[in-house]
């Protein structure tokens, strides 16, 4: 269960489609801090929305509560809340990180969940933030926290936030196939990974159920080649042939051509002015996994207070 939202919804006096207004102006709150830092590293376009994806479908072969399912894919969207501290240099590198800039990195669990402090809704998500890189064998960080002590949000989205980091291209890497990555995975269970989690994230990876997000940015868009930097391309799904994008690596600048019945990124050949390369904000992928998040909280509380009656 939430229980800050479930005491939260019974405090308030307002209409449902009220309630529901408002909690999404505050989960959607959230996932604007979240996308700032993502806009700002040309690799990790739709990392989160892929961590979330993931998060949400092993908490639900796990078998848990909606709920809960619905609270470790909205952690999963801001589980790298604190790396808009982290400097460009070290946070857009183009080769593998020094000993003192991996140090550095390691900061963003403690900063992201310094940044939650005084929001409303920092109960539900605070252990996604500040946890995810602890192991069960207590050798993560910040707090090098036992198996024991590692709240399951974290757990989860640890999971998938490290299957995600191996199968993305990075500028010194490409990604790795689902295989490789889930054979790390299962050498890691017990050590890295939670033991009963990994066992379901394994076989639902080898049965295909992580496919349609590999390499994707939102659900059927998959990310898009740039010739010089890999897929750094972002196709939001609102966006229509004969408009420009942007890779926020090189700045190459790509027309959008149908071709198929989807969406194909072309080069021009030219490199796009500093206004074309502002971070751009999805407002239609943020309203689409609010939605979903807060329709999940609230459908919970509603069988909880029903005492189950809608199941």
């Amino acid at each position: 269960m939430l229980p800050f939202l479930s005491g939260w919804l019974n405090k308030v006096t307002l209409e449902p489609s009220s309630v529901n207004d408002s909690s999404k102006a505050l989960v959607s709150s959230l996932f604007m801090m979240a996308w700032f830092v993502e806009a700002r590293d040309p690799y990790t376009g739709g990392h989160l929305w892929r961590v979330s994806r993931y998060a949400r479908l092993l908490g639900e072969e796990a078998g848990l509560p909606s709920a809960d399912v619905a609270r470790a894919s909205l952690g999963g969207f801001l589980h790298d809340l604190g790396k808009i501290g982290i400097p460009d240099a070290v946070l857009r590198k183009a080769s593998a990180l020094s000993d003192d800039e991996f140090a550095i990195v390691r900061t963003h669990p403690e900063m992201g969940w310094r940044m939650l402090s005084g929001h409303p809704l920092a109960d539900l998500v605070k252990e996604a933030v500040y946890s995810h890189h602890e192991r069960p064998d207590g050798k993560g960080y910040p707090r090098g926290l036992q198996y024991g002590d590692i709240h399951m949000d974290a757990r989860i989205v640890g999971i998938c936030d490290a299957f995600d980091a191996m199968t993305s291209s990075r500028p010194y890497r490409s990604g790795m196939s689902r295989g490789q990555a889930l054979a790390i995975i299962q050498s890691q269970c017990g050590r890295q990974f939670d033991p009963t989690l990994c066992r379901y994230f394994l076989e639902l990876g080898r049965r295909g159920g992580l496919d349609h997000v590999m390499g994707h940015s939102d659900d059927g868009i998959p990310l898009r080649e740039c010739p010089m930097c890999g897929p750094t391309l972002v196709i939001k799904r609102d966006q229509q042939p004969g408009e420009h994008i942007y890779c926020r690596n090189c700045g190459g600048e790509f027309s959008l051509e149908e071709e198929d019945s989807q969406l194909i990124a072309r080069p021009t050949g030219r490199i796009g002015s500093a206004a074309d390369l502002q971070p751009d904000i999805d407002h239609e992928l943020i309203r689409k996994v609010v939605a979903e998040t807060v329709n999940n909280m609230l459908l919970e509380q509603m069988l909880s207070a029903q005492g189950g009656a809608y199941q």
